[in-house]
């Protein structure tokens, strides 16, 4: 991952940077303006003298692309400074050239700017880049909120380090209300952060949607909590069966398993279908969704079967092993969307 900046921003005073960590979005490299508008600018320059692109009266450098059935745009103006468009260009370069083992690059950008991207990586493609081909542009919907949108130039503005300090501050509520034991400040964070994320990831990136931050924290539904609550709940069972010396791992499936049971291996082995399909389809959405029906699984599976109560000693082991495969998907799961799987909650 990158961001591109301006000079000035000094990333040990950046405000944005401490929202990034408490969502814990990290950055390998970080890329500023002024390194990547020369580049762009000096591509542009070389395709001028290619003949790719065309330099109008007033001077300006332009290309057109209505042979594309796009239309003509500035890539230098008059008096030779760049636009967005010429940064980009560098910047694309540059990150191929920094990083010489990757294939392609995802620009995760608002859908307001799909006709841009279209641009961009048509331009590289002309300059005689073919990894150009293998760019491609994670467009998502913008997100609305009951009180304004989340990121706007104009109406009400959502600043989103008061949003995750509200959702963390509703899970410390939550947890008061419903009586729980004290939760330390951390668990409160990751079940706070966990079910920001999980709301805004579940639904295809594609998608304009409504965040509902109270909704978002219930412990029924499809929410992360819900999810974390599951994963909770099996660690619990977990645990009870090593204070009790019992050793499941091994353990192979019973003759007669109830349909519940079958259901949920199922879903357990369904895993690297999903992974492959949401990477396949840039959409973290259908990871989402598959730790959700995994966590609804287990708890219909949970009230269709006797667990420390079964009297067949291979049904019992066959479903403390379960139990603990569909542990180890929920958290691989939530962790793939950046989201914690608390042990107790």
């Amino acid at each position: 991952a990158y961001e591109i900046r301006p000079r000035d921003w000094s990333s040990d005073v950046c405000s944005s940077d401490l929202t990034y960590k408490r969502m814990g979005v990290t950055f390998e490299k970080l890329y500023y303006e002024s390194d990547t508008y020369l580049l762009g600018k000096s591509e542009v320059m070389k395709g001028l003298e290619a003949g790719t692109f065309y330099r109008k009266e007033d001077g300006s450098v332009w290309v057109d692309l209505t042979g594309d059935g796009l239309d003509q745009k500035v890539l230098l103006r008059s008096d030779g400074t760049s636009v967005y468009m010429t940064q980009d260009i560098g910047t694309a370069i540059l990150r191929f050239r920094d990083f010489p083992g990757i294939e392609g690059q995802v620009y995760t950008v608002g859908n307001e700017q799909e006709y841009h991207f279209k641009v961009l990586f048509l331009i590289l493609k002309k300059l005689g880049f073919q990894w150009a081909e293998k760019c491609f542009h994670l467009s998502y919907g913008m997100v609305d909120l009951p009180t304004g949108r989340m990121k706007s130039r104009e109406g009400t503005v959502v600043d989103a380090d008061d949003l995750m300090e509200e959702m963390v501050q509703e899970a410390a509520r939550q947890s008061a209300e419903l009586g729980k034991a004290d939760p330390s400040a951390e668990l409160n964070e990751m079940v706070g952060i966990g079910a920001l994320k999980y709301f805004l990831l579940k639904v295809d990136p594609k998608k304009r949607m409504m965040f509902d931050p109270s909704e978002s924290i219930q412990l029924q539904g499809n929410t992360g909590p819900f999810i974390q609550y599951t994963h909770a709940r099996i660690c619990a069972l977990i645990r009870k069966a090593e204070e009790q010396g019992i050793n499941w791992k091994g353990t192979v499936t019973p003759d007669g398993i109830h349909p519940s049971e079958r259901d949920l291996i199922r879903l357990v082995s369904k895993y690297p279908e999903m992974l492959k399909t949401a990477a396949s389809t840039y959409s973290p959405a259908v990871m989402a969704n598959y730790a959700y029906e995994l966590a609804k699984g287990y708890n219909q599976f949970y009230q269709s079967v006797r667990i420390f109560g079964e009297p067949d000693r291979e049904k019992f082991l066959f479903r403390i092993s379960l139990s603990a495969q569909v542990a180890a998907g929920i958290r691989r799961s939530l962790s793939l969307l950046g989201m914690g799987a608390p042990e107790r909650m």
